[in-house]
């Protein structure tokens, strides 16, 4: 069994951080960053390219609504064009601090609302494709399992990595229960790795309110903007190598 680990992670803006993404680096395979609409900046992006290299992390755009007072987690109603261009630009903007870590951007993971939004909406899920398509073709698309995100991906014939989380709860559907419903983010790190174990070796999770959900995933998120995300993160990335499997990048994973 192989996997990868990944964090959403360079969420700070100017002074502020959010997170500890320097530990976290010495866990996950792979780095989701902010690329300065919801959070972010020049500044932080360069930061975490470097660390990427230091730790031989592979490297992902985290693009989100342009919404830094809201974090991202507001829902926007834009045009899909309008949707594509934001995306693009932040692929764009990612890439060019990467050159000062000489590294590849690898994969593509939109954050919050957005990539909730785009779990459920085709024109979202399609516009985010396109940017990806015409900036790089390349770029993995990393999609919720069985979500539009994954059928974009497949229809616009783009490397597809379909993502679990360990530390979110799920509803019925197969889709992310809203974190407005108390205790749907995972702060237990056995509660983490279960759910973990069970997406790899049982290729299913249970749901918020009990049904046995089927997944199939290429990585697992642990988000970084938890206070425990490090403990969890550890917790989990022990776990999943105690019961046999090979923690790895993005690029490993896809080959």
């Amino acid at each position: 069994m192989k996997i990868n680990l990944n964090a959403d992670i360079g969420e700070g803006f100017g002074a502020y951080d959010i997170g500890n993404d320097a530990e976290l680096m010495t866990v996950i395979r792979s780095a989701s960053v902010a690329c300065g609409l919801h959070a972010g900046d020049a500044n932080t992006m360069h930061r975490l390219t470097m660390l990427a290299k230091q730790h031989k992390v592979s490297l992902g755009v985290h693009p989100g609504f342009n919404d830094l007072w809201g974090f991202g987690r507001r829902k926007i109603d834009m045009d899909p064009r309008d949707l594509e261009l934001m995306v693009a630009y932040q692929i764009g903007a990612l890439q060019g601090m990467a050159r000062y870590a000489g590294l590849p951007v690898t994969h593509l993971k939109p954050h919050g609302a957005l990539n909730n939004m785009a779990a459920v909406r085709e024109d979202y899920a399609m516009a985010i494709g396109r940017a990806i398509q015409t900036v790089d073709p390349t770029i993995v698309y990393v999609a919720l399992y069985g979500s539009e995100m994954e059928k974009a991906a497949r229809k616009l014939g783009l490397p597809l990595a379909r993502e679990g989380f360990a530390d979110r709860h799920y509803e019925d559907d197969g889709n992310l229960s809203p974190r407005s419903i108390p205790g749907t983010v995972f702060k237990d790190p056995d509660k983490a790795l279960a759910q973990c174990l069970s997406m790899v070796r049982d290729r299913c999770l249970t749901s918020r309110l009990g049904k046995t959900v089927k997944v199939e995933v290429e990585t697992i998120c642990v988000h970084g903007d938890e206070p425990t995300a490090v403990n969890v993160a550890r917790h989990v990335r022990r776990g999943l190598e105690a019961a046999g499997c090979s923690i790895v990048t993005i690029p490993e994973m896809m080959a």
